[in-house]
């Protein structure tokens, strides 16, 4: 059952509003920096290696093996997001996937402001996921919302999200063994932090900020 838990957590059906949010992408279309097929895969896997893979992947991993870490690596998260509409979306989507699991009949939920990989970490161990799986389900996660927003935002045909999905699929194994072996978090990302800022007040947009 853990592999069907674990792509129930994985879904894009999970309500916790992960489809509403584009993470910068939409700015970066606005902007220009992100206009076709090949540039939408640029700046997704840009995104994955220079934030995903050395700073969300490593910390979910230690979330999902060190549970008495759990509140510490938890504000370390959210002191990590840069804009307040990077904060504002892991407080959402971690608070509506508490809401969930409670009313699924979950017990021992987190308390307080609990970022969305905490809580991910949290059903994960509850489910009985192994934590490499976990780590790997979140990361395709992760990369299926990107290319979705992208197919909306660009807008790109279906194929082209496909081709994409299956590109940068394809390194989602090593990235997650990188972040299981890793013992340092580091998140650099000016570009996106930037354009993250930008969508805040961006005045036509479909993605929430």
């Amino acid at each position: 059952m853990s592999l069907v838990r674990l792509l129930q957590l994985a879904s894009p059906t999970l309500p916790v509003g992960a489809y509403s949010y584009s993470q910068g992408l939409e700015a970066a279309i606005e902007a220009g920096v992100v206009k076709d097929a090949d540039s939408a895969g640029r700046w997704i896997a840009d995104v994955l290696d220079f934030s995903l893979r050395s700073m969300e992947a490593p910390l979910l991993f230690r979330l999902l093996t060190e549970k008495t870490e759990t509140e510490n690596l938890n504000a370390l998260f959210l002191a990590s997001r840069e804009t307040a509409e990077l904060r504002a979306e892991t407080l959402q989507m971690g608070y509506s996937l508490c809401r969930l699991l409670g009313e699924l009949g979950t017990k021992g939920l987190p308390a307080g402001e609990v970022a969305f990989p905490a809580a991910f970490a949290f059903a994960a161990r509850q489910w009985g996921i192994e934590p490499r799986e976990a780590l790997l389900g979140y990361l395709w996660s992760w990369l299926e919302n990107q290319v979705m927003a992208a197919v909306k935002g660009v807008p790109l045909g279906q194929t082209d999200g496909q081709r994409i999905l299956l590109s940068i699929g394809s390194s989602l194994p090593s990235i997650a063994e990188q972040a299981m072996e890793s013992e340092t978090l580091a998140n650099f990302a000016p570009g996106l932090a930037m354009l993250s800022s930008r969508h805040e007040t961006q005045y036509s947009r479909i993605f929430r900020s």
